[in-house]
């Protein structure tokens, strides 16, 4: 009994902890890991320096900036070049890399409500200007809308569909419920927004509107008696997840330029693949409750539905309709444009210039606040290049490059990250180490990793380095508390995923709210300097304790004469995953061979133990060409993970080990080309990505063995 609470724990955690630019709350509490408190572990001299150069009063100036100036994608070059000139200041070569892509922005929408006896509720379609919260009185605050979603307009019956799941829509054809012609209504959580409104649209519906349920702020509700922001930590009800609806699982980028660069005279693409061709529109809560309200007792009652997390908390029955002669009537204009964005880029050159660790968080917003999402990371590594610069001016240098990146337009679709990848990819896989991540950097005040398998081990290291919110305990106690040690696989959602998928390790960070924390604001106008000042993190202490965590792990990755990657633990991971698979394919009754991605499992677990004996003997004979050998291996061998093409209609995901879903967008499924096709019961798929998913394991193995 205690195996599968501990199992279901770390399901519930995972799925939270893969995705980055968004974490559901997820608030089941193991009871297994108490409360600790770790020795602090020592500090060498430069490290003392670095984490001594942070300071939560500087971060808070950078959050103040950056969360007081419209800056959505494509908008904002003098943020662009402020931020360069903070990393030149502190000594690093900066620079701003412009990149002309694709983007949209929203021009006019409406939406109405008409019942069958003619009466109509108009939505307000915004959110309240407070008094307390500056910016979200601005003249130039963002409307509420869906970047890349299709102008339109609808008018029709409509149909709830859940979280808009493939899953649901079969669960509504099963049940009778009529979709072809109508308009969807769904509610945020699980799968990324932009695969809602596709399943939507593959299932004839013509229109979507999407809306926040109060279900997923847990106990800190106005209906359990908690003051709605600003007065207090509940949700306020006008606040709307603004969002992108590209198809984030078939490939991110800039969309009309799949693989390449975005130049003004770059070639360019049919983007219908991979963006939706039907118009959606995002909605609060109080928007929702009318629309969902006039469904009550038509259609199947969302108890009756059954399906996962189908019914919210809202004073309603969550019936999936159509209500007869009940319509939405729907418009929606964007302004699609070709536009500059910018990439601000600083380098500390290192004394091995054939080995690279990259740092990035994105820096545009959908509104002009996002104090948690993304510039909570953005102060942080403004916060990280200040302090570096304290060890440069004593003429210091790292081992390997350091490349700092804030990147643009990662909301639309990791915009910025991938077109510069796709750049630089040549000298990226000649010597691309790990790349760090942090989107969110604090939205609260619990930390939590998300990683490839070899840097869990030093990632965990450096937590027990880390002084926490200015208390006795370590970042590894509170990590611990609240992730009960587990480390997430990482999907999709930030700009990691770019990387991922070319064979470059990478670690995604943040910190969180907990259970009975305020409720934060995802992607609204409430994401704001006011919110985190006052309920977010009020001191802005995680913000400087996340800063200190992602400086010293920087800096750790950077100056180890062995680069402190654990290959070994890829073998670890990939048994998990291999009877997670074996589970998959039992609980779909599938006859598949897997003895050759068994056999390649094997032999990488055998090849790691010649990496593990031959950096004993760098180590041991301090031989210089011995030392690069095996941190070439190590920085290498990832590339074997992706060198076997991509996966079936989605050509952009290559690594075969872990990819997002499909139908996530966001949480990872593991030996994705196998896994999918399985479950889509296409066996003769599966069995040709045992084939390659064994083969790219295999090139892994070959280059780790001595």
């Amino acid at each position: 009994m205690l195996g599968n609470i501990r199992i279901q724990l770390l399901s519930a955690v995972l799925a939270t902890l893969c995705q980055a630019c968004v974490h559901e709350r997820h608030f089941e509490d193991s009871g297994l890991v108490k409360r600790q408190t770790t020795a602090l572990d020592p500090l060498s001299p430069e490290e003392q320096i670095l984490s001594d150069a942070i300071s939560n009063v500087t971060i808070s100036e950078w959050s103040y900036y950056y969360t007081h100036g419209y800056h959505v994608a494509g908008s904002n070059m003098t943020m662009a070049s402020w931020t360069a000139d903070k990393f030149r200041d502190s000594g690093w070569n900066a620079s701003v890399v412009a990149y002309n892509v694709y983007l949209n922005y929203p021009v006019n929408k409406s939406l109405s409500l008409t019942y069958s006896n003619g009466s109509t509720f108009q939505p307000l379609l915004s959110e309240a200007v407070l008094a307390a919260d500056d910016t979200t009185s601005y003249p130039n605050r963002v409307p509420t809308f869906h970047g890349y979603s299709a102008s339109g307009s609808a008018e029709a019956e409509y149909v709830y569909v859940g979280r808009g799941q493939q899953d649901d829509f079969a669960r509504l054809v099963e049940l009778g419920v009529p979709l072809e012609g109508k308009i969807a209504v769904s509610r945020y959580g699980g799968p990324f927004r932009g695969l809602k409104v596709k399943n939507a649209q593959a299932n004839g519906m013509i229109g979507a509107i999407l809306f926040t349920d109060t279900g997923d702020d847990g106990n800190v509700t106005e209906a359990n008696g908690y003051a709605a922001y600003p007065e207090g930590p509940a949700r306020n009800p006008t606040a709307v997840q603004r969002g992108s609806v590209q198809y984030l699982s078939i490939y991110p980028g800039d969309p009309t330029t799949p693989g390449y660069p975005s130049r003004k005279d770059s070639p360019r693409a049919d983007t219908r693949s991979v963006m939706p061709g039907i118009p959606s529109i995002p909605i609060s809560y109080v928007d929702a409750i009318p629309i969902l309200a006039a469904l009550d007792g038509h259609g199947i009652d969302g108890e009756v539905v059954n399906r996962t997390r189908w019914v919210g908390a809202l004073n309603v029955s969550y019936s999936t309709g159509p209500a007869p002669g009940t319509t939405i009537s729907m418009s929606n204009l964007m302004e699609n444009v070709y536009t500059d964005i910018w990439d601000s880029i600083g380098i500390i050159n290192g004394t091995n210039p054939d080995e690279t660790i990259v740092i990035g968080n994105h820096r545009d917003a959908w509104i002009v606040g996002g104090a948690a999402d993304p510039n909570s990371g953005t102060a942080i590594i403004v916060e990280l290049s200040r302090a570096f610069g304290k060890l440069l001016a004593q003429g210091w240098r790292p081992r390997r490059n350091i490349v700092l990146c804030s990147w643009d337009a990662e909301e639309y679709g990791l915009v910025g990250s991938t077109e510069w990848v796709e750049e630089y990819i040549p000298w990226l896989t000649e010597t691309a180490v790990s790349y760090l991540n942090i989107d969110v950097g604090a939205s609260g005040a619990w930390p939590y990793i998300s990683a490839t398998p070899e840097l869990h081990e030093i990632s965990i290291d450096v937590m027990k380095k880390v002084q926490w919110m200015d208390s006795d305990r370590t970042m590894y106690d509170a990590w611990l508390e609240y992730a009960g040690g587990s480390v997430g696989v990482l999907g999709s959602g930030s700009d990691y995923t770019a990387f991922v998928h070319r064979g470059i390790g990478s670690i995604d960070m943040g910190a969180n709210g907990g259970s009975g924390d305020p409720v934060y604001h995802y992607h609204s106008n409430y994401d704001s300097y006011h919110w985190m000042s006052t309920f977010g993190d009020p001191e802005f202490l995680a913000h400087k304790y996340m800063s200190k965590y992602l400086t010293l792990l920087a800096y750790n990755l950077a100056t180890i004469e062995i680069v402190p990657l654990n290959v070994t633990n890829w073998a670890t991971q990939m048994e998990i995953y291999y009877k997670n698979l074996l589970t998959t394919i039992s609980s779909k009754s599938a006859t598949l061979d897997t003895s050759a991605l068994r056999s390649a499992l094997d032999e990488f677990s055998s090849r790691t133990q010649d990496i593990e004996a031959l950096e004993q003997q760098a180590v041991a004979s301090k031989d210089p060409n011995l030392v690069s050998l095996v941190n070439h291996k190590k920085r290498d061998f990832q590339r074997g993970f992706v060198s076997q093409g991509g996966l079936p209609d989605r050509e952009f995901y290559q690594n075969l080990i872990f990819a997002p879903g499909i139908d996530t967008g966001y949480a990872a499924t593991t030996f994705p080309g196998i896994t999918e096709a399985v479950v889509a019961g296409n066996l003769t798929l599966a069995a040709e990505y045992v084939t390659r998913t064994a083969n790219a394991i295999l090139i892994a193995a070959n280059i780790v063995k001595t």
